[in-house]
């Protein structure tokens, strides 16, 4: 039986396939339209889909959409109606929206992928969520939350999973308690996000990125706005917002007045901690530094906020198990709190945690729950994207006019690629299936020696051209991540999907300045069954290093999504100052 799971019409749209609860390949819409977070029906992660499991649309037993539009559309039009006369410019916009695109989902599935409306499905945005990560999970049961910006209604959502593994059961997402808009977490963050001066729904990474250079020294003006209490329930102070009124602001007057003027989104980005030769006295420095503040204030405050629905939540579950999704599951800075300041012992969190998991949330709850099947499959790795045969690739090497080399012994061209390294030189890392979601776990990789300081600054202005302040990743074989970090667990499967923040060892993390953050890393730890080129080339560079870790940062420029295809691979390096180009076994260079 095929399930088609899509998720659409807000940002980062996907489709997901299921053949008899078995993922067969999930992507995001924007790797194929190479418009960065599309929101537009998947038509062509659809089809990639039904061509990876050598199917039609006919085949297909149910698609299921994950959430329910006319709830959604409810819960728009009472909110824009309530708060009218100020919200008359957004209600025009989401009426023109919603009545001519939004609200005719069915419709739209019916006319791209050729279904019968019976086969149609529709399941709930939270509920999706919780699926997405609790049927993906290894667990019989588990307490789960999912915290995002807002679902039909629903801002937060907890309970208790149970799984059905043996056929006598049954598959029960029991709900315990949950938050409602316009009381929300994720919006909080992302009305910072704006103020901080980066794009709501695409710069809430930096605001992470921003916090380790400052200090919390205003999470008593965030309480002001926001209060949250020790049972984990929170407040919004609507008074300071306008996310609930208008189509293009997050935050009013009333805010500004309280926390000053926003950062202008162009402004450059530099502290005293940024760099030590700078005076702190510095006018632009001290402005610079009062915002890393906030943004440490409200990365403490929304860690703090999870941690104490976290606590409460085990208390009600008694579990030991947790399964989390929603964007705030990607917080990796919080997230790194979670095994050492909680009860929980394991932890699962959907890799693709924001709405493009919703499709295989959506496929997983139509399979497990309304279908009743017991559970089977366990996401183990995120590779499920589109790979691309050796001729594919060739061909396209052949017409960009670059020179190459075929490289099919894996020996050689693993010590090509660290010989590269070792001369300071920029790698663009190519392989196998593409990974679903935000992170570039290996497949759609750029790499580089983590050992000079200047790696850094190099990568983000000469190859990315993204902010200087901005991290990288450390990438290691799993076997040797409690050797370089400060382990809460050494069960922490957080690690595989570069999901938590976790501190260096400190002598160790001396060795590696270009991916330590202010004495953290945002780790992804690697196993050899589930990507044996890209473990074995971290332990070449060990050999002839002693070092086991490379730079690992996603295969894109700045504002583009991740390269899907060879042809994307070949333009972003040549746009770019990457030295290597490793495509599946070929090694492409410009001189």
């Amino acid at each position: 039986m095929y399930i088609l799971g899509i998720s659409a019409f807000y940002h980062d749209s996907a489709a997901a396939l299921l053949d008899n609860g078995h993922l067969v390949a999930a992507a995001d819409e924007e790797r194929f339209s190479r418009k960065k977070h599309d929101s537009g029906f998947p038509t062509q992660a659809i089809q990639f889909c039904l061509d990876t499991a050598g199917i039609k649309a006919q085949d297909l037993d149910y698609v299921v959409f994950y959430e329910k539009p006319l709830e959604k559309f409810e819960r728009i039009l009472q909110t824009q109606l309530s708060t009218f006369p100020k919200s008359w410019r957004a209600f025009s916009s989401a009426m023109i929206n919603w009545l001519t695109d939004k609200l005719w989902v069915k419709a739209h599935i019916q006319g791209a992928i050729d279904v019968p409306a019976d086969r149609i499905l529709f399941a709930d945005h939270h509920a999706s969520h919780v699926a997405s990560s609790f049927f993906a999970s290894p667990f019989k049961e588990a307490a789960f939350l999912t915290v995002d910006g807002v679902g039909e209604w629903t801002t937060a959502l907890k309970g208790h999973a149970f799984a059905d593994w043996d056929g006598t059961g049954k598959n029960e997402l029991k709900v315990t308690g949950e938050h409602r808009f316009p009381h929300s977490l994720g919006l909080l963050y992302s009305a910072f996000t704006a103020f901080l001066g980066f794009r709501v729904n695409n710069g809430e990474y930096k605001v992470m990125g921003m916090s380790p250079y400052g200090e919390p020294n205003y999470v008593d003006k965030i309480d002001k706005i926001f209060k949250v209490y020790d049972d984990g329930s929170f407040y919004t102070n609507m008074d300071y917002f306008s996310y609930h009124y208008s189509a293009d602001t997050t935050y009013n007057s009333k805010f500004t007045d309280l926390f000053g003027p926003a950062r202008h989104h162009t402004a450059d980005f530099f502290t005293h901690n940024t760099n030590p030769e700078l005076s702190p006295n510095d006018p632009q420095v001290k402005e610079n530094q009062y915002y890393a503040d906030i943004a440490a204030s409200i990365q403490r405050v929304t860690e703090e906020t999870v941690i104490k629905m976290l606590h409460a939540l085990h208390k009600e579950t008694g579990s030991k198990n947790l399964c989390m999704a929603g964007g705030v599951a990607l917080n990796s800075k919080a997230n790194g709190r979670l095994l050492s300041d909680t009860p929980f012992e394991n932890i699962f969190i959907q890799p693709a945690a924001g709405d493009n998991g919703g499709a295989l949330g959506a496929a997983l709850y139509a399979w497990h729950v309304i279908l009743g099947k017991p559970r089977e499959w366990t996401q183990e790795h995120n590779y499920w994207g589109a790979e691309y045969s050796s001729s594919q690739v060739s061909a396209a090497i052949k017409e960009s006019g670059y020179k190459y080399e075929e490289i099919t012994d894996e020996t050689k061209l693993t010590e090509r690629v660290v010989a590269d390294f070792l001369d300071k030189k920029v790698i663009g890392w190519f392989q196998g299936r593409f990974e679903w979601g935000p992170r570039a776990l290996g497949a759609r990789s750029i790499m580089a020696d983590p050992r000079h300081e200047d790696m850094k600054d190099i990568v983000n202005t000469k190859i990315k051209f993204r902010e200087p302040f901005r991290p990288f990743a450390p990438t290691l074989p799993r076997k040797y991540a409690a050797d370089w970090f400060q382990l809460d667990s050494p069960n922490n499967n957080l690690m595989n999907h570069m999901l938590t923040v976790l501190p260096f060892q400190e002598e160790p993390g001396k060795k590696v300045p270009a991916v330590n953050h202010m004495g953290t890393g945002r780790l992804q730890t690697v196993d050899r069954e589930h990507c044996p080129r890209y473990h074995d080339l971290m332990e070449t560079f060990g050999q002839a290093t002693g070092v086991p870790i490379l730079i690992n940062t996603s295969f894109n420029l700045r504002g583009e999504p991740i390269v899907n295809t060879p042809q994307n691979a070949i333009s972003t390096f040549r746009n770019s100052g990457i030295d290597t180009l490793v495509l599946e076994n070929f090694v492409v260079t410009k001189d």
